[in-house]
């Protein structure tokens, strides 16, 4: 039996779900574009870091750059999280682990897609994104899965 969510499995969980979100909405421009900040750079720690499938290592300064220039550029984009664990916490840090699965995604090798994601959070009031590393999930777990969302 999987053990009940402690309020900050839950309060992590909600904090990728509401950045995911707003990359929906951004991506269709379905949100304001003075949003940016408050949406999306001002949940990154300075000293952010991205490592996407490809293998690259962006900073934060990068990573708000090619998210604030894709504004209103794929409407039809959707993520879905799923698999959302705090692997460990430590040190007023927490290693979380989740699936991000992708439809419609335009700057990805396949349109829909699946990966998985290690982040790194701070602990802070707002929770600190530090470090996320991707990679993508196998190719028979994201041809063999729905992408209805």
């Amino acid at each position: 039996m999987p053990s009940a969510k402690t309020p900050l499995d839950l309060a992590i969980g909600e904090e990728i779900e509401a950045l995911h979100r707003f990359l929906v909405a951004w991506f269709a421009g379905k949100t304001s574009e003075d949003s940016f900040d408050k949406g999306f750079s001002n949940r990154l720690d300075p000293d952010f870091k991205l490592i996407p499938p490809a293998g690259l290592c962006l900073s934060r300064s990068q990573v708000n750059e090619r998210i604030k220039t894709a504004y209103a550029s794929n409407p039809p984009f959707r993520i879905q999280i799923r698999n959302v664990v705090v692997q460990r916490v430590f040190q007023q840090h927490a290693l979380v682990t989740y699936q991000e699965w992708q439809r419609n995604a335009r700057m990805s090798n396949s349109a829909n897609n699946g990966r998985v994601a290690t982040a790194l959070f701070k602990l802070d009031t707002p929770l600190q994104w530090l470090h996320i590393h991707e990679t993508w999930l196998p190719d028979d777990i994201q041809s063999n899965d729905a992408y209805d969302f």
